[in-house]
């Protein structure tokens, strides 16, 4: 059975790209994934009015959406900063140097996991995995992973931003 996905919140042309991306998954609540990374993309970050409205689009509880956002690193729930730095908190990059980048990065910047800067340029973020063991420490700037990284060369990339 086909779907119709009720109204969205507000006349937002970036709801179109979500109710777009639905339409052609069918509606389907197997798309919830997809079609969270699309509302993302357009809103920048997943509120509780974007969980919901999807959720009930797709004929998912908003329990599930929120699970699925809240478990999958690449999903934020706020505002992000213009640039993001992911540290790698898997085992390999903990005991290579991670907890050392953050530190680093709480002491001179002030900023903790899950932070923006109060000028909104940098948002710290961690994840569990990369899947980039080989690299340990791994941290990714802006979707681009950088291995072997150690609290200098994270700072040096912080100060160009």
């Amino acid at each position: 059975m086909q779907r119709t996905a009720p109204r969205a919140p507000s006349d937002d042309k970036r709801w179109r790209i979500v109710e777009t991306r639905m339409r052609r998954l069918g509606y389907k609540p197997d798309s919830l994934i997809e079609v969270l990374h699309s509302a993302q993309e357009a809103f920048g970050y997943l509120d509780d009015e974007t969980l919901k409205f999807v959720g009930e689009s797709l004929g998912v509880p908003p329990s599930r959406a929120y699970g699925v956002a809240t478990f999958y690193s690449h999903f934020t729930l706020k505002p992000q900063g213009q640039h993001t730095c992911v540290v790698c908190t898997g085992t390999a990059c903990y005991i290579n140097g991670a907890k050392g980048i953050l530190a680093r990065l709480a002491k001179d910047l002030g900023l903790k996991p899950g932070a923006t800067t109060e000028d909104g340029k940098l948002s710290l973020l961690t994840a569990r995995c990369l899947g980039a063991c080989s690299l340990a420490p791994a941290v990714v700037f802006d979707a681009n992973t950088h291995g072997k990284a150690t609290a200098e060369s994270v700072m040096s990339r912080v100060e160009k931003l």
